[in-house]
């Protein structure tokens, strides 16, 4: 479908007149050309419009302004741009900061000190290639990361995962000694970095049934349980950075590393910081008392399929996702994949059914899966 084509099918299904028309035309030219064409998963040959085209039939005509509106007024679409900010923010930003602190600490100084005396900025090259970099999925953007440090960061301290075979940590200590030309040399700092975390439970949460805590955090734990002493130095430091959080997450994430902590006496790390690029403010999600949110919370609940639900969906602890994964009720989409935090209309693709009638569930920005 050619872009005329679609604007025009557009204006009748939603009924416009043609000053209302030209309007929304203008700002929908505007607002796909600069973030929402750039979405990764649409289909080839469809770009926004057209997916939008779509989207808005699976509704009743008297239906339609109100999910537009939300289109119009609620949607965040975190572009590349954005996400790309963030990325090569991450080194300034957080790890210098903590390498220049880290050694402050240990020097009994102040921060700008370490800055300004040879010795102890020597000391922090030091640490800084002491310190491995593991990502905890592909939003990580390990190879962004890594090349927008180039000169900071070598390839053999920067992993794409943190599940590596014995063979292959091992590999990254003897680069570690063989640059430091340090036959004794151990990591001493480790960076676990995600994009995108609404609820914290995928990275940390503690489970009922097997009475543990499980998550990205325990399988690192694991992962490195055989080979810890021989690769890294004593109360070595574990720091965990998400580019994007949401307000509660921020706070979950900071909670379930404190209640955690018996749990993980045996791990082997000192100490645990968190950082995050950015928090999304606590007022984002959609809210039932919130008016302008009531209509399009009505529109969730009624098109919803219960067949999109997972047995990973079950974790989050709602019985229904119509309001996305752990009802977290976000308009989030980032240009790379839809979270499933967000509410399940933007995402979720179903086929629905006769008896009892489910409707179809049709997305707007298709959802990349990342769990079955």
């Amino acid at each position: 479908m050619n872009d005329d084509l679609s604007k025009r099918v557009l204006g009748q299904i939603m009924g416009w007149d043609d000053d209302r028309a030209r309007e929304e035309y203008r700002w929908l030219a505007f607002i796909s050309s600069i973030k929402y064409d750039a979405y990764r998963d649409f289909q080839a040959g469809m770009r926004f419009i057209e997916s939008l085209v779509t989207w808005l039939q699976q509704f009743d005509p008297t239906e339609r302004e109100t999910a537009y509106g939300f289109i119009r007024r609620r949607l965040v679409f975190i572009g590349l741009s954005e996400t790309q900010h963030l990325v090569e923010q991450f080194y300034p930003k957080i790890a210098h900061d903590q390498f220049t602190r880290t050694i402050a600490a240990r020097s009994q100084v102040s921060p700008w000190v370490v800055l300004s005396r040879p010795d102890l900025r020597d000391e922090m090259d030091v640490l800084r290639r002491k310190t491995l970099f593991l990502g905890l999925s592909d939003g990580a953007r390990i190879d962004t990361l890594r090349h927008s440090n180039v000169g900071r960061l070598s390839n053999e301290q920067v992993a794409p995962t943190t599940q590596l075979d014995p063979e292959k940590w091992r590999d990254l200590l003897s680069d570690l000694r063989k640059a430091l030309e340090d036959p004794e040399a151990r990591f001493e700092m480790v960076y676990l970095i995600d994009d995108f975390t609404a609820t914290g439970t995928s990275f940390l949460r503690f489970d009922e049934v097997s009475d543990r805590w499980k998550g990205k955090m325990t399988r690192f734990r694991d992962s490195i349980a055989q080979i810890r002493d021989e690769l890294f130095a004593p109360d070595w430091k574990l720091c965990v950075h998400h580019y994007i959080a949401s307000h509660s997450a921020e706070k979950k994430v900071r909670k379930n590393i404190v209640d955690s902590q018996k749990f993980f006496s045996d791990a082997g790390w000192g100490s645990v910081v968190v950082s995050f690029g950015t928090v999304l403010p606590e007022s984002l999600p959609m809210r039932d008392e919130a008016p302008e949110d009531q209509a399009f919370i009505a529109l969730a609940r009624k098109y919803y399929d219960p067949a999109i639900q997972t047995t990973h969906t079950s974790v989050g602890g709602v019985d229904r996702i119509d309001l996305g994964y752990g009802g977290c009720a976000l308009p989030v989409v980032l240009e790379h994949n839809t979270p499933n935090n967000s509410v399940a209309l933007l995402w979720a693709e179903s086929d629905g059914q006769d008896s009892p009638p489910i409707p179809a569930m049709r997305p707007l920005f298709r959802r990349r899966q990342r769990h079955v």
